[in-house]
């Protein structure tokens, strides 16, 4: 697909869609959760509630709108600590001091195919906080969450970068590992699944999750049998330090990488030897903005240049979240359903592209939807975020990350 920097608009009707959203409004209601419809959580964010008539019901949402023109507000990366790990939006949220947020990308929850192998918690696709490069994306065919839609990839993130301008891209490995021995192209960074015949690098972010793992499955098939051939190596200030058979588990030091390899990436692992000078490299490339990310997430683009993508799901309907991006990549729509019963019905995909093209979006991303939708904002008269939604579970589902919006006096 193209991505594209968003243009200015200056109108919220768009191009009428032949779906059951074709012609209607979105509609004010009553606030679910105590904040008042149109609040203003802080400087540069407005919190607000609708519903939205949609094919299988009405629809309700929380949206939030992130003004990134205003100096005092920034969005990033929340996420535990790890990148194996997950918490939920309202912890990751207080725990950085953030005025709101919603939760972000598809993770490795279950592993129901991979007897005694444990699921990782951690996500799908990139992940970079603060500036700093966490994780790269699984091959496509090991996602969990819904089918992409046509021409989008597991490497798809939305992110802003260093100009506080947010836009959708697409985020690729470029990683090596060199010794005497050679230099071979690193398949996976901090990721729950590696490609068949590939090496994966896993740091002190990955957290203490073990990384068998990533050796499981194959690039077109996530529950395919885990690999029966596999070799670690352990890299500590620029030599190898220890090998092993099988990928290990527990905390991995500040400045140590653990190769893991399977099939071809371990039988070129297995050519290093304790105390061998190595040097490992990893970078996250963007496929076309030359601006680096401060934060960026994966899902998956619905919305490009002010046209749904072609392929979009519009039979299956579900509790949804969503983030827009206007005005040039100076606005953010985050957008949440609500899963109390009588809005459980919610939106298919096709139906959030034209929400989102409601709301004033030119690009729009979805991220993780059903019992991990969470938003969360600062009430009126409160320091701390509470959840404004109803989760469709119940109760806040822990996820890996999520976007967090921060708004300074």
């Amino acid at each position: 697909m193209t991505r594209r920097s968003g243009r200015f608009r200056t109108v919220l009707t768009v191009l009428a869609a032949s779906s059951a959203l074709a012609g209607t409004a979105l509609v004010g209601a009553a606030p679910a959760s105590g904040a008042p419809s149109g609040t203003r959580i802080a400087a540069g964010v407005q919190y607000t509630e609708m519903d939205i008539p949609a094919a299988k019901g009405v629809a309700h949402a929380h949206v939030l709108t992130v003004d990134m023109r205003d100096p005092h507000v920034r969005v990033d990366l929340l996420y535990p600590g790890a990148v194996a790990s997950r918490a939920p939006v309202s912890q990751l949220a207080g725990a950085r001091g953030a005025v709101a947020g919603v939760n972000g990308d598809f993770f490795n929850i279950t592993e129901t195919q991979h007897p005694g192998v444990t699921a990782t918690g951690a996500s799908v696709g990139p992940m970079i906080a603060s500036g700093h490069a966490l994780k790269a994306a699984v091959p496509d065919g090991q996602r969990f969450g819904p089918a992409l839609p046509p021409g989008t990839t597991t490497e798809d993130v939305l992110g802003v970068g260093v100009d506080r301008k947010a836009r959708l891209d697409g985020l690729a490995l470029d990683g090596y590992v060199r010794s005497y021995e050679g230099k071979w192209p690193l398949g996976g960074l901090n990721q729950y699944a590696l490609p068949v015949g590939s090496i994966g690098a896993f740091t002190s972010d990955w957290g203490s999750v073990s990384r068998v793992r990533a050796t499981c499955g194959t690039d077109t098939d996530r529950a395919a049998p885990c690999s029966a051939d596999t070799y670690e190596v352990t890299v500590r200030n620029g030599r190898v330090v220890s090998t092993a058979n099988t990928p290990g588990s527990g905390p991995i030091a500040a400045g140590t990488t653990v190769l893991v390899g399977r099939e071809a990436g371990a039988q070129q692992l297995r050519k290093l030897s304790a105390g061998l000078p190595i040097r490992v490299g990893h970078r996250l490339v963007a496929d076309t903005s030359r601006i680096p990310y401060r934060f960026a997430l994966g899902g998956y683009p619905v919305l490009d240049d002010g046209l749904p993508l072609p392929g979009l799901n519009n039979t299956t309907a579900a509790v949804r979240t969503a983030v827009g991006i206007a005005d040039g990549g100076r606005r953010l729509y985050l957008l949440a359903l609500d899963g109390a019963p009588e809005y459980q019905s919610g939106l298919t995909i096709a139906e959030v592209a034209e929400t989102m093209q409601k709301l004033g979006s030119v690009d729009a991303f979805s991220l993780d939807g059903g019992g991990s939708t969470t938003m969360v904002a600062e009430q009126p008269g409160s320091s701390a975020v509470s959840v404004v939604n109803h989760p469709s579970g119940g109760a806040e589902r822990p996820v890996p990350n999520a976007i967090g919006v921060f708004s300074s006096p």
